[in-house]
């Protein structure tokens, strides 16, 4: 319980700080209307067309935060606030979504390995609980690490995908941002372009806990997969 405690414990209060930093940031930015009237959606379409992507259907998707981009059917599926929303928070994820649009169209690397390993990632999520219990019961009535092995294997998968999915993300906010720079006719100054910015930055910084996170889930249960056949 003690190496719970050190891995586990610090990683879940900066995880809290950080999301709540982030929407509270998100809130902020929402309540700050776009000097171009700008919507979330128009400013999609317009930096999908702007890069040359026609074949990219902009979508409204039911929920709050539940923006994302589909490299499988090309949607960028933008949560109601932000889709109708005339914000500058509404344009800075919408362009954030365009940019992993953008990413696919030019075959990003790190976009293109992250989405192969989805597949994997899908079915280690939904077992892992069920193989990391059984694997701790077998360990401890009868000391076999096999199950407990595969559970860590499978942490191991799930921490090198949020890993890679840093890169995909800070890359997509570095195209929304220099785009939104360089469209006066989105965003008027500079003081709109420093609050896209800020927004961006604590929506990425919720990846970076996530990784830390799963790092340290993945070094608990090595230490008690590793400690134990050490005994």
């Amino acid at each position: 319980m003690g190496a719970y405690l050190f891995f586990i414990i610090p990683m879940l209060i900066i995880s809290m700080f950080v999301q709540w930093k982030f929407r509270s940031k998100f809130s902020k930015y929402a309540e700050m209307q776009l000097n171009s009237g700008f919507s979330g959606k128009e400013v999609a379409e317009k930096m999908l067309h702007d890069n040359g992507i026609y074949d990219v259907r902009v979508m409204n998707a039911d929920g709050q935060l539940t923006d994302h981009y589909n490299p499988e059917d090309k949607t960028v599926n933008l949560s109601t606030d932000v889709y109708y929303g005339r914000s500058v928070a509404a344009a800075a994820v919408a362009a954030h979504e365009c940019g992993h649009a953008v990413q696919h169209t030019k075959s990003y690397h790190w976009l293109q390995f992250r989405s192969s390993m989805v597949p994997v990632v899908s079915i280690s999520s939904n077992l892992l609980q069920w193989v990391l219990i059984i694997g701790i019961l077998l360990i401890g009535f009868t000391g076999n690490p096999v199950v407990l092995g595969i559970g860590v294997i499978g942490l191991a998968i799930i921490t090198i995908f949020s890993f890679i999915t840093l890169p995909v993300e800070f890359d997509a906010s570095k195209r929304a941002l220099i785009w939104l720079k360089n469209n006066h006719k989105v965003m008027y100054t500079e003081e709109e372009n420093a609050q896209a910015k800020d927004a961006l930055w604590w929506a990425a910084m919720t990846y970076v806990v996530a990784a830390l996170g799963a790092l340290s889930n993945l070094l608990y249960y090595a230490s008690m997969l590793f400690g134990r056949n050490r005994d």
